[in-house]
């Protein structure tokens, strides 16, 4: 007799084998980087921004899964949403009808950026960026793309080659004939759009690595250019949209911006099932699917499934009965404005910049003899040591995960879920301020634990 899967059972037996299988069967390197910096944590359950291990202990998360659990984890309207629409039996993805869920998300969805009309669901932030570009292409006849250096818009190959770090592109040419500008630069945007082969701009309007945004103005002045070279404005709101910088999308700080495509996706999901949105003008969707014969020239195949659809319905529906948008804004200024006052009392401490809950806290050359000597010894062995000597101990003796904000940089980037409240700001700056002060007394664990990381950076040399 066939034995009945069990899921429970399944996780019971084997769950303790969780690092030495993924070591086996999936990126080596992964749980090899979490041995090393002391994160190879054993967690039990999550609720909201926070994790529990199998002692009880709490963690806070000002993470988000990088940015995808918006909502926080198992918010219980998502989740009835997810088991109603299973319940449902719905006849999904028969891809010859028309479901409803599918149009009545888009719908509400539309209804925060009223200049678009149009939606292409698919399954993640890269593809949502991978169909901005093709209809970008096909809609205006150009081949090349412009994106801003430091950008980041994906990992598969499309979105690779508007990437503009090159840890992620190094050994996977040839790429498509992209060009990258500055972030902020409209003379160097200028020079490209003589060229006449722009066919778009695809930019994050707050950079994710590193936490840059883009200048006053910028957007906007870019948006003239571009539509004065009949070339579009791509938004990438992956990480940024649906309520994390404050407003619904960041693109809405600058008055009169309206981009031509906007990429969603992340916190759409509610944290449970994959999806991407790629937002549109009419005429742009029109001249991509021209007539009948193209009606399945670009698709996914799980695109608009029903589960997707439905969380999606639910996330939407939390933000605004819950005013999550409101939320991330009042209590992103209030941990911004706690981090910025202790500038002037902490000499590493260089900035802490962003908007609404994602903000960045960078690292500096100190000013004393004692801490500017074991600063250099950390940047001649590999940069970015130093952010990750604050990440550890935030996680190790306060158990608060937060990540480095990409790779050789000394930044940190807090991205929490964004229902994080006034005691969760609370218990972060009071632990920040606790490693920052073991950091400045010479001294300490921190130190012993630099290192550790030094032998590692260079023996990965």
């Amino acid at each position: 007799m066939t034995k009945e899967f069990d899921l429970g059972a399944l996780l019971a037996e084997r769950g303790a084998e969780r690092y030495e299988l993924h070591g086996k069967y999936l990126n080596h390197q992964l749980p090899r980087m979490l041995h090393t910096i002391g994160f190879d944590k054993v967690y039990e359950r999550a609720e909201g921004a926070h994790f529990w291990d199998a002692d009880g202990n709490d963690y806070l998360d000002m993470l988000a899964g990088f940015g995808v659990m918006g909502l926080g984890r198992h918010h219980p309207v998502v989740r009835k949403a997810l088991h109603d629409v299973l319940d449902a039996d719905l006849a999904d993805l028969t891809r010859f009808d028309c479901q409803p869920l599918p149009g009545l998300l888009a719908e509400k969805l539309l209804t925060y950026s009223p200049h678009l009309d149009r939606v292409f669901f698919g399954n993640s932030g890269t593809e949502a960026v991978e169909t901005a570009l093709k209809f970008a292409r096909y809609a205006t006849g150009r081949p090349r793309v412009l994106y801003c250096d430091h950008a980041f818009h994906g990992l598969t190959t499309g979105s690779l080659s508007v990437n503009g770090e090159d840890g992620f592109r190094d050994g996977f040419a040839p790429l498509l004939p992209d060009t990258a500008v500055p972030l902020g630069d409209l003379d160097a945007l200028a020079r490209e759009l003589k060229k006449g082969d722009v066919a778009a701009l695809i930019v994050e309007p707050i950079q994710g690595k590193g936490v840059h945004e883009a200048p006053p103005g910028y957007l906007r002045a870019a948006q003239e250019l571009l539509r004065r070279h009949k070339a579009l404005l791509i938004a990438d709101e992956v990480q940024t949209g649906l309520g994390r910088t404050g407003d619904f999308y960041a693109y809405q700080h600058e008055e009169g911006v309206e981009p031509d495509l906007v990429c969603v996706a992340k916190a759409l999901s509610g944290g449970y099932v994959p999806v991407g949105a790629t937002l549109g003008k009419d005429w742009i969707f029109k001249k991509v699917y021209s007539s009948m014969d193209r009606v399945l020239v670009h698709s996914a195949s799980f695109g608009a499934n029903a589960q997707a659809m439905a969380a999606g319905l639910a996330v939407l529906s939390v933000m605004e009965n819950e005013q999550i948008v409101a939320n991330a804004r009042a209590t992103g200024e209030q941990l911004k404005s706690r981090l910025a006052a202790l500038i002037d009392k902490y000499e590493l401490l260089a900035d802490v910049r962003g908007r609404g809950l994602m903000i960045g806290i960078e690292f500096g050359r100190p000013k004393s003899l004692k801490l500017r000597s074991r600063w250099t010894m950390l940047q001649a062995a590999r940069k970015g040591l130093f952010a990750q000597m604050v990440v550890v101990p935030l996680l190790q003796r306060h158990r608060i995960l937060t990540q480095v904000s990409g790779d050789h940089l000394e930044v940190i980037k807090l991205i929490p879920p964004l229902v994080v409240g006034e005691q969760d700001v609370d218990r972060f700056v009071d632990a920040f301020t606790a490693v920052m002060d073991d950091a400045h007394s010479g001294g300490g664990l921190m130190w012993d634990f630099s290192k550790t990381l030094v032998k590692q950076a260079v023996a990965n040399r």
